[in-house]
């Protein structure tokens, strides 16, 4: 059929064309967000999940939503090489730039601007990859003291005050957040909760992978009464489903059963596989109706396309030993798999190989499900290896 009309959308954050099975995620974080807005407690919400599972396009819907409800929104993605301090600063700029055009908001603003001002100057000695031009005059005294955790807490609440003189809220999303360094994460939480026992209009909505919640519980043994988590996971049956069929029905195209059914033993439900199958599926169908045949001639293609870059940007990150240890994984099965066992595959002791494990988990490519497991955050990885490395 015509590619141009192809409705499937695979790639990194890119929307589906039907977002399903996340309404109730959708609708309680709308709720958290107007209670924080009306100056009511509410919790930050916490996002997280295996890779292509839809995390980011969650985060992107939840933000729309709130800018479209007249919310000040940010949104930053953690990398692995950049400090928290150093993407907050520009981002907070920006939004307390725009907040300063406001007549009523405007002396709260331009404090927040100085607060920004010291924060960047008092920190950028410690985290050097801060980048500032800032033309404000720092206000001294006002989270300038060079210690993230106090200074991190002055600028969330004078960027708060302003969004309270405007009768709105602030919300960062952040994404990845497990690559933010643990002292970071600390000084992060503890603001909010500062933010929150003050009952001031601001709050973070982010993302991250399994190992996430590990994190947060170690940054700060209070994070989980701060936080609402939420699982995101691969879809049921019903939902997959209408991920995959809505898409092309609206285009009057159709599937047989038997399409469905093998599309989603292939994909296991996970959205952005669905994304990647249907895509090859329609491209290669004939007329109005995607066959069984044409799911089937659809899997190499998808999963040369998977192979190629989804799994393929990871798989390169990794270090010759880094991708012993994978291989060994998944010559197990998809897993979670004891790490005594992965060792012993390797023929090695467990402390020898225990730091290439925390390197990987660091890396974001495993967590630990539980004490002792590991599993890949990548679904299907353990096929990609099996199909990439030789025994």
């Amino acid at each position: 059929m015509d590619p141009r009309r192809n409705p499937y959308s695979p790639g990194a954050g890119s929307p589906p064309p039907e977002l399903v099975g996340r309404d109730e995620i959708i609708g309680k974080a709308s709720i958290a967000l107007d209670r924080i807005k009306l100056g009511r407690s509410a919790r930050s919400f916490i996002l997280y999940g295996l890779r292509g599972v839809g995390k980011t396009v969650l985060l992107n819907r939840i933000r729309n939503e709130a800018d479209a409800s007249g919310f000040y929104t940010i949104f930053i993605e953690a990398p692995e090489n950049r400090s928290l301090p150093a993407i907050l600063v520009p981002s907070l700029r920006a939004l307390l730039l725009r907040m300063s055009k406001k007549d009523q908001a405007k002396d709260l603003a331009l404090r927040g601007l100085k607060a920004v001002a010291g924060f960047a100057r008092a920190l950028k000695i410690k985290y050097q990859d801060i980048e500032f031009g800032m033309d404000t005059a720092s206000e001294p005294g006002l989270a300038d003291s060079g210690d993230l955790e106090f200074d991190l807490k002055d600028l969330l609440e004078a960027v708060a005050l302003a969004a309270a003189k405007l009768e709105t809220a602030v919300v960062i999303f952040i994404d990845e957040l497990q690559y933010v360094k643990e002292e970071q994460l600390e000084a992060l939480i503890t603001a909010l909760h500062s933010a929150s026992q003050k009952q001031l209009p601001i709050t973070v909505v982010a993302a991250g992978l399994p190992q996430l919640l590990g994190q947060m519980g170690k940054a700060k043994s209070y994070s989980e009464r701060l936080f609402e988590y939420s699982k995101i996971d691969k879809l049921p049956v019903p939902e997959a489903t209408a991920a995959l069929v809505k898409p092309a029905n609206d285009e009057m195209v159709n599937y047989d059963q038997a399409a469905v059914d093998e599309i989603l033993t292939q994909t296991q439900g996970y959205p952005y596989f669905l994304q990647e199958w249907g895509k090859h599926a329609w491209n290669i169908a004939n007329n109005s109706t995607i066959t069984f045949e044409n799911a089937q001639d659809a899997t190499p293609t998808a999963i040369a396309d998977l192979d190629a870059g989804f799994f393929r940007v990871r798989f390169d990150r990794l270090t010759p030993s880094e991708k012993q240890y994978v291989r060994a994984m998944a010559g197990l099965g998809a897993g979670p798999h004891r790490s005594g066992d992965i060792a012993l595959k390797l023929g090695k002791k467990v402390t020898t190989v225990a730091p290439i494990r925390n390197t990987l988990i660091a890396k974001g490519m495993a967590y630990s499900p539980a004490h002792g497991d590991i599993a890949f955050t990548v679904p299907m990885f353990d096929g990609f290896l099996k199909r990439t490395l030789p025994d």
